[in-house]
């Protein structure tokens, strides 16, 4: 009986056996996936980033080409209806300019034949005849000079939004990877202000603003 029970006790030990070698060979498995990650960029493609120098050139060559070049488009309306607007103040202001310049110096050469350039500007009821010319003369001195005075101004600030569409290049550039928009709210909530008094307690209401930045 004790030599059946030694049989079965080691056929039971070779199985435990045979069971762990099993459980060695089987492949584990970790508890946990293990996460890839992928690189920030596609290979073969490339992110934009504006050289500087690059901006300030094209903006140099022709007004514009920097804001194109750092893809800065909203931007174009506003640089050339600038451009536009000062470009027609200078050709008004210089016709004007033009008109009283010929007026006054036809006024001064003493010439019968060119009364009809300073007598169009006459006042009305007024002709060149009767006109005092010395005081007119003034007048004509002073209304050139009022639209000349606005053609060099205007001509100033065509050459100023050119520099400035330099810059504005520039600053784009530089600032292309700046992170601008900050986390800027305001809040608005009702509160209850507790008063204390001597007699008795006192509730008000009101609003409180909070910002956030």
């Amino acid at each position: 009986m004790l030599k059946y029970r030694n049989i079965v006790c080691l056929i039971f030990i070779s199985a435990a056996f045979q069971l762990t070698a099993q459980q060695n060979t089987v492949p584990q498995h970790p508890d946990s996936i293990k996460v890839v990650s992928l690189p920030d960029t596609i290979i073969g493609e490339k992110t934009f980033k504006p050289d500087p120098k690059k901006a300030v050139i094209y903006s140099a060559i022709f007004p514009g080409l920097g804001q194109i070049y750092n893809r800065k488009y909203w931007k174009l309306p506003i640089l050339y209806g600038g451009f536009v607007g000062l470009s027609y103040a200078i050709s008004w202001n210089n016709s004007h300019y033009q008109d009283y310049f010929d007026a006054q110096r036809a006024l001064l050469d003493d010439d019968p034949t060119n009364d009809h350039v300073w007598g169009n500007m006459l006042p009305y009821g007024m002709n060149p005849e009767t006109a005092d010319k010395n005081w007119f003369s003034g007048v004509l001195k002073d209304r050139k000079n009022y639209f000349r005075y606005y053609r060099d101004f205007s001509i100033i600030l065509t050459v100023a939004l050119y520099g400035l569409g330099i810059v504005d290049a520039y600053v784009d550039a530089q600032l292309f990877e700046f992170d601008v928009s900050p986390d800027l709210s305001m809040r608005v909530e009702p509160v209850i202000f507790k008063k204390a008094d001597s007699n008795y307690l006192a509730d008000s209401y009101g609003f409180r603003c909070s910002f956030n930045f």
